[in-house]
C-alpha cells in the first residue's frame, strides 16, 4: 500500500501566524500533499517564545483547503474537559467536510512545563486514565446519541450532542513503542503514531506488536515520522500508511517549510 503524505508543524515563532498556516495549507494541498498536522502545545522551551492555538489554526486551515486531511498531531486531551472537545471536534469536521483527524496522547511537562505551570494533573499514570475517559465520552458525543456518563473524572448527564460530525473521525494514538499501555488504546482505535523512532526496523516491530493486539477489521492507520527530504520508503514497506514530514522546532522557518512543500511529497 503507497502511503499518503503530510506536513507536521510546530505552531511556534513564525508559524505562530494563522492567517500564514491557512495560506501554507492550501500550497500544499496544490502541490499533492495529502495531510496537514499541527502540533498542540501551549508553550514550549526557550528560544520558541510565541504559540498560536491549533484549533482556530486548523479552522483556518479547514475554510482554505478541499481534500488536505488536517488535525492536531497530538493532543494532550487529558487538559481538555471532553465535552467541549466533543462540540470543538464536531465543528471542526463539519467545517472541513468530514477531513479531521484527531491524534492523541498522554503529553509531557518535559519540554514546556506546560501542565505543571498551569496547574494541569503532571501524573502520567492519572493522564493516562483521564485520556480513556476522554476518548469514550467523545466517542458516545459523536455518536449523536444521548450520552450518560458517570466517571473517575468526567460527567456528561443526558446531553445530545449535535450536529454530529460530517463523517467517523478517525482518532490516532501516539505512544512509545514497547509500552503495552498505549499500544492497547491505539489498537482500539483507528491509528497508531510511535513516537521517537530512529529505524524503520523498530517501526516495523511496533506494527507487528499493535497488529498482535488489535480485534477489528476496518482501516488502521500506521504513522511515521521523516525528516525533510527524507526517503520514507523502507517506512512504507515495514507498514506505514501515513508518512508526516516534521521540522525541528527551534530552527524553524517559513522559507524552510516553503521550500520542502513546494518539492511536494516524496
Amino acid at each position: 500500500m503507497t502511503p499518503q503524505h503530510a506536513l507536521w508543524l510546530p505552531l511556534f515563532d513564525e508559524l505562530a501566524d494563522p492567517v500564514l498556516v491557512a495560506e501554507l495549507a492550501a500550497e500544499a494541498e496544490a502541490a499533492g500533499w495529502h495531510g496537514f498536522f499541527v502540533w498542540d502545545h501551549l508553550r514550549w522551551r526557550e528560544p520558541v517564545a510565541a504559540v498560536a492555538d491549533p484549533w482556530i489554526t486548523l479552522a483556518a486551515v479547514a475554510a482554505a483547503t478541499s481534500s488536505l486531511r488536517f488535525g492536531p498531531m497530538v493532543s494532550a486531551i487529558s487538559r481538555r474537559r471532553p465535552a467541549k472537545l466533543a462540540r470543538e471536534t464536531a465543528t471542526l469536521d463539519r467545517l472541513g467536510g468530514g477531513r479531521l483527524t484527531l491524534g492523541v496522547g498522554l503529553g509531557s511537562d518535559r519540554f514546556g512545563e506546560e501542565f505543571s505551570r498551569t496547574g494541569e494533573e503532571c501524573d502520567d499514570r492519572v493522564r493516562a486514565r483521564m485520556l480513556d475517559e476522554a476518548l469514550d465520552v467523545l466517542t458516545a458525543a459523536w455518536s449523536g446519541e444521548v450520552v450518560h456518563h458517570r466517571g473517575e473524572h468526567y460527567t456528561v448527564d443526558g446531553i445530545r450532542f449535535l450536529p454530529a460530525p460530517a463523517g467517523r473521525i478517525p482518532v490516532w494514538a501516539a505512544g512509545f513503542p514497547g509500552k503495552l499501555r498505549p499500544m492497547r488504546r491505539a489498537a482500539r482505535l483507528d491509528g497508531y503514531f510511535p513516537v521517537n523512532l530512529d529505524s524503520a526496523g523498530r517501526f516495523a516491530d511496533a506494527v507487528a506488536e499493535v497488529e498482535a493486539l488489535r480485534t477489528g477489521t476496518g482501516p488502521f492507520d500506521y504513522v511515521a515520522e521523516i525528516q525533510p527530504g527524507d526517503d520514507g520508503s523502507a517506512y512504507a514497506r515495514a507498514g506505514a500508511t501515513w508518512l508526516l514530514t516534521g521540522f525541528d522546532p527551534e530552527a524553524l522557518s517559513v522559507d524552510q517549510v516553503r521550500g520542502v512543500l513546494r518539492d511536494g511529497p516524496h
